[in-house]
């Protein structure tokens, strides 16, 4: 069987987990078989027959997944065109979004006009950031096909390209209309990039859901998706929904609580950055700069050492890398400035506290960074 006659099987009772926001909610739905369904889906969220649809993709998805969608949605009644654009993190840029841009005129796209973002982080940060800016902003549907976006990316309306000086420093926040989540669509996935969506589930649990990271723990082997199995597939997808959307319905644009969905994300950037886009995927940064911050919480006396051996254990257990690399110190400080979350020029990281638990702190020092960086191995 192909991957896209999987994903276009019948749905068997997907979970739905609403985004509670004060305005304009919206449901992620999770199921087998949903991507085929993507066209009813829309008509429910009230759009029109008739309504313009752009869908924007990778060629890789493209050819897995490409046809599914647009079935489903001309099948509802929908005009639906496609724009297929390479979609690595190198990329991510305005030009790439000008392409989009580009597209939206030629279909003529209207402030009612709906555009579809189908596949990883990438695709929807530009696809959603591209919506943003369309006509002061049009909808956007998230459909993510890898499982970093299913449990971050595409929740929460982040959206944004990245800029020579740093990742996502150009972006809006534009929360999308539906989030939908076909777990067959993982059957296409690249094992790296498996590995390297777990760094966001490894997160989770860090950062408040210990019951997700003892689950977890007790998989043993979380380097393949034959490993982790499709009920651990479906818990790990369905718990770090409800987490990014909780923390989502209490801070929508970042103005507090959800700074710590960054764990891992502030030295994983420096680490992306200085490396150059493309020589670690994003959610292998994310390990590093996990394993990073763990480093200065220990020194800090935050947390305990056999907490940072469990956390180790884990991004070791999903085959990501946890060694720093090889970086020079003031451009690391450098760096860490560029950063987003800057206030009043102070840095602040998310470090944790115990499996579970973490806090957001602006005091720490540059000898203390750059001492706990030398520590990793």
């Amino acid at each position: 069987m192909s991957a896209a006659t999987t994903a276009a099987g019948s749905a068997c009772s997907p979970r739905t987990i609403q985004v509670e926001l004060s305005a304009n909610p919206y449901p992620v739905v999770i199921g087998e078989g949903v991507l085929a369904r993507l066209g009813e889906q829309v008509r429910e969220l009230g759009f029109k027959a008739g309504t313009k649809v752009l869908v924007v993709t990778n060629p890789d998805v493209d050819t897995h997944y490409g046809d599914v969608v647009l079935a489903s949605l001309r099948t509802a009644g929908l005009a639906a065109e496609q724009l297929v654009i390479e979609a690595g993190e190198d990329q991510k840029t305005p030009a790439t979004v000008a392409l989009i841009h580009e597209a939206a005129f030629r279909q003529r796209l209207e402030r009612g006009s709906l555009i579809v973002a189908l596949g990883g982080g990438v695709v929807g940060d530009m696809a959603g950031f591209a919506a943003a800016t369309w006509l002061r902003g049009i909808a956007v549907v998230q459909v993510p096909t890898t499982l970093l976006a299913m449990v971050d990316a595409a929740i929460g309306g982040k959206t944004g390209v990245n800029h020579p000086g740093g990742k996502n420093l150009i972006g809006a926040f534009h929360q999308p209309r539906l989030v939908l989540i076909d777990p067959a669509t993982l059957a296409t996935l690249p094992q790296r990039e498996f590995r390297a969506g777990m760094a966001e589930v490894i997160k989770y649990g860090v950062i408040g859901d210990p019951e997700l990271f003892s689950a977890l723990e007790a998989a043993g082997d979380l380097s393949t998706i034959e490993a982790v199995g499709p009920a651990l597939l479906q818990t790990l997808l369905e718990r770090s929904a409800a987490a990014k959307a909780r923390v989502v319905a209490a801070d929508e644009r970042e103005g507090g609580l959800r700074a710590i969905l960054n764990y891992g994300h502030t030295l994983g950037h420096v680490v992306e950055t200085l490396c150059g886009y493309g020589t670690f995927l994003h959610g292998e940064a994310v390990a590093i700069g996990m394993v990073a911050a763990g480093e200065i919480a220990l020194a800090m006396g935050l947390w305990t050492p056999a907490d940072q051996a469990r956390q180790r254990a884990l991004v070791v257990a999903a085959g990501l890398p946890q060694r720093w690399p090889d970086l020079d110190g003031a451009a690391v400080l450098a760096c860490l400035q560029g950063d987003k979350k800057v206030r009043d020029g102070q840095v602040r990281f998310v470090l944790p506290t115990a499996i579970g638990s973490v806090e957001i702190r602006s005091d720490v020092s540059a000898e203390t960074i750059l001492a706990a960086l030398e520590r990793l191995p």
